[in-house]
């Protein structure tokens, strides 16, 4: 008998590459709006007179007001198209920016951020939702690492634009830069995304959105997922937000070094996303996480314990840094995607959304209240912030071990036999 071998499948289709590839621009503007302000702290500190608190607040404010509409939006997550979905909290996020680039004052900014907190704490939830929908759990490491290199790419080309846009045009630049890109992403969304409607099709007793609130929130296995992201979210919202004014007044930093800091850390980044995913895949998504999670440790405790540095040590130490968050980030969003059901997965990412970014603001302010700038611009107690995120690290370590356990369980129940042990018996006949 005379047999042929398979050809090699590819892994993903043209059109999966373009969602994959449409998901991780859209990260990329979103955390692009985020990740903006941290260059610009020691900026918006100066000129618009306020202390350290205020900027913590201007940061805490966008998750706070994210955290509370991914809440009163998860009862509709599955009852849309994710597509309109994505397109309508899309369009809101770019009217946030657009105030934020006219923004006079630092009341009007606070107010700005708040819009842009509404719209944009929801797209993460969607997306995530779409890559439920639409990929295997097998591969969605991979798809995790290309689309979280959207994080490292808003250093790469965002943090240097727009520090460089801010020394020239000011701090509002940026924004600018942001809101005009993001159109773009919106009408190519809007003409060559298809929808993505499969969820509805699938019978739930769901009776109403606040019906369907209530029972993803109820359950127990949920209930874990969202006590680990609360933990998972304190490490970036304690340390990022205070990250360039740490850089310039402690470790000696000038505003012109951080550009190339952020982007020699984001280029590395970008090269270990695909990477991280990969092996998530291949070796375990735990197992990443952990690895993640002991290189995170260790690179906490040496960077915020440091005094003046040279750049060159700062850029490696920094490197090292991002690839243990990079791995928990990239591994955690692929494990988180197993564990809701499938008529449930619009609320489940929803809600866990809105738990990182409420979390995330109460560390951000939390942080802005221990931190403490001297006369001399000096950061102090920048290392107990390093020690709360360790003690995080270590408890989420124990959590995502337990949740890393009910999802093998869940895929062990559902797998079932292609060929029942009695029909084998005939088949050998």
């Amino acid at each position: 008998m005379i047999t042929t071998q398979p050809t090699r499948q590819k892994i993903f289709t043209s059109y999966q590459v373009f969602i994959i590839a449409i998901l991780a621009i859209l990260q990329f503007s979103v955390i692009l709006d985020f990740m903006v302000l941290s260059p610009l702290g020691a900026i918006l500190i100066e000129k618009l007179h306020i202390r350290t608190a205020q900027f913590g607040l201007v940061v805490s404010v966008y998750a706070f007001s994210a955290g509370t509409s991914g809440l009163l939006a998860a009862g509709f997550a599955d009852r849309f198209d994710r597509k309109k979905f994505l397109l309508f909290f899309y369009a809101g996020f770019l009217i946030g920016t657009f105030l934020c680039a006219i923004a006079p004052t630092y009341q009007f900014l606070l107010m700005a951020r708040i819009v842009t907190g509404i719209f944009g704490g929801v797209i993460g939830s969607v997306s995530f939702a779409i890559i439920s929908d639409l990929f295997r759990m097998e591969v969605r490491g991979r798809v995790m690492g290309f689309v979280q290199m959207a994080f490292a790419a808003s250093q790469v080309l965002g943090l240097p634009i727009g520090l460089i846009l801010a020394n020239h045009f000011g701090w509002h630049a940026p924004f600018w830069m942001i809101a005009g890109f993001g159109v773009i992403v919106g009408v190519i969304i809007m003409i060559y995304m298809k929808p993505v409607t499969g969820h509805l099709q699938i019978k739930s007793d769901q009776r109403n959105p606040f019906h369907h609130l209530i029972k993803t929130i109820s359950q127990s296995n949920y209930i874990r997922a969202f006590l680990a992201t609360t933990l998972l979210a304190t490490g970036g919202f304690m340390l990022m937000p205070f990250g360039s004014a740490f850089g310039i007044f402690n470790l000696g930093l000038t505003l012109k070094q951080l550009p190339i800091l952020y982007g020699v850390t984001g280029i590395f980044s970008i090269a270990f996303g695909p990477l991280i995913g990969k092996l998530s895949d291949k070796i375990g998504k735990f197992e990443i996480f952990v690895a993640g999670s002991l290189i995170s440790m260790i690179m906490v405790a040496i960077y915020t314990n440091l005094g003046i540095t040279p750049l060159w040590l700062i850029i490696i130490l920094n490197v090292l840094l991002f690839a243990g968050i990079s791995s928990r980030m990239i591994s955690s969003s692929a494990l988180m995607t197993a564990v809701p059901e499938p008529q449930d997965r619009g609320a489940f990412m929803s809600i866990n959304s809105s738990v990182q970014q409420i979390a995330g603001g109460f560390a951000s302010a939390i942080a802005g209240l221990i931190i403490v700038q001297t006369k001399s611009g000096l950061l102090e107690h920048y290392n107990r912030l390093g020690y709360v995120v360790i003690g995080t690290i270590s408890i989420t370590l124990i959590m995502m071990y337990f949740l890393n356990k009910y999802v093998l369980e869940k895929k062990a129940k559902s797998f079932k036999p292609v060929i029942q042990p009695e029909q084998a018996e005939l088949a050998i006949e």
